[in-house]
């Protein structure tokens, strides 16, 4: 019997048909073990990246693919994806088997790479709706585990010492955000001036280089159907080598502000939920890296803060030039200010 299609996949959206003959040759070419009649479904969201369910006649796989359109020469970057999943296959850092990178834009339009499908649980809320208190305490203890394993991988023993520069990393991104901000600014925001100066006057001094994954949260990761465990780490359109408290900082912003999609942990009763705290939730991942502790996390904290009011204000710049409804744009123009008053009170800067 052919697989049926996961819940959470549709039609092929307009914007992202392809050619699904050839892609069909293309994967009898490429991808041991294919069988034919091809299957093709768009999961359904907003990724940057278009992903895709395939599906043989026995066999269910997951396709990403670049987006149709001119692009920057940098972004989109699923050859990227493909390497560190590849690499990774080996490591702790549990991960989807890789068949095969295309980068021939003639068989589909763009580049793309197959890896296997995994069905299981995505959690889309920070504090884990649907499940109970162990359940939760477990979830979160595989979130921080994974966290740590990423940061533990050894990056010769994968071959990814050359997948980003050593050193220096806090410095750029500060540089690069505020550049980001600075060409979508449609207004003075004191918080945002007084953020960008002082981040970059009080870089830390520890400048650890590990894999980071960019934008490492619970909703990235698919987890068993029926069990606390984590099967795979998916969109790693932004890892790259940084400094791993990044990730850290970028997760456990989560306990001093809520997001529209994923909510936050605010005023949250740890002790009923089962959600460690966060002097918990740093001091286990402190346990499983080694570390003796994180002294310079607010400054982190902050600039994950200012670096998603920078991604805001491009939002809202893009609003205001495009179709995007009213109550949109001003979420995410009221956002800049709302997110750089938290990093300020965190840093403690008038």
């Amino acid at each position: 019997m052919a697989p049926t299609p996961p819940e959470n996949s549709g039609p092929v959206r307009e914007a992202h048909r392809f050619d699904e003959a050839r892609l069909d040759a293309w994967l009898g070419e490429h991808v041991d073990g294919y069988t034919g009649s091809l299957q093709v479904r768009q999961f359904k969201g907003g990724q940057s990246n278009p992903t895709y369910w395939l599906a043989d006649r026995e066999r269910q796989y997951a396709l990403r693919k670049k987006p149709p359109g001119k692009l920057l020469q940098s972004a989109h970057a699923v050859d990227r994806e493909f390497t560190v999943m590849h690499a990774l296959a080996e490591t702790d850092v549990p991960t989807a088997k890789m068949y095969a990178l295309c980068e021939d834009n003639s068989v589909i339009g763009t580049s793309f790479f197959v890896m296997e499908f995994v069905p299981g649980r995505i959690f889309w809320k920070a504090q884990v709706e649907g499940v109970g208190r162990a359940e939760r305490a477990a979830i979160y203890e595989e979130l921080i585990r994974v966290l740590a394993a990423i940061h533990n991988v050894n990056l010769e023993k994968t071959g990814l010492t050359e997948y980003g520069r050593h050193g220096g990393y806090v410095e750029r991104q500060v540089k690069r955000w505020t550049n980001q901000y600075v060409a979508s600014q449609t207004a003075d925001v004191g918080a945002m001036d007084r953020l960008i100066e002082w981040l970059s006057a009080n870089v830390p001094d520890d400048d650890a280089t590990t894999l980071v994954h960019g934008d490492y949260r619970l909703d990235n990761m698919i987890f068993h159907p029926s069990e606390p465990r984590a099967l795979a780490v998916i969109d790693w359109e932004l890892s790259t080598l940084g400094h791993p408290l990044s990730d850290l900082a970028y997760i456990c912003m989560l306990y001093d502000v809520v997001l529209p999609k994923t909510g936050g942990l605010l005023g949250v009763d740890f002790e009923a939920t089962g959600i460690p705290s966060e002097e918990a939730f740093v001091a286990r991942y402190c346990e499983l890296t080694g570390r003796s502790g994180v002294p310079d996390l607010a400054y982190y904290k902050a600039f994950s803060l200012f670096r998603l009011a920078a991604i805001a204000q491009g939002v809202y710049k893009r609003s205001l030039q495009g179709n995007a409804s009213s109550e949109t744009a001003s979420m995410f123009g009221a956002a800049v200010p709302h997110l750089a008053g938290i990093a300020c009170g965190l840093v403690r800067i008038e």
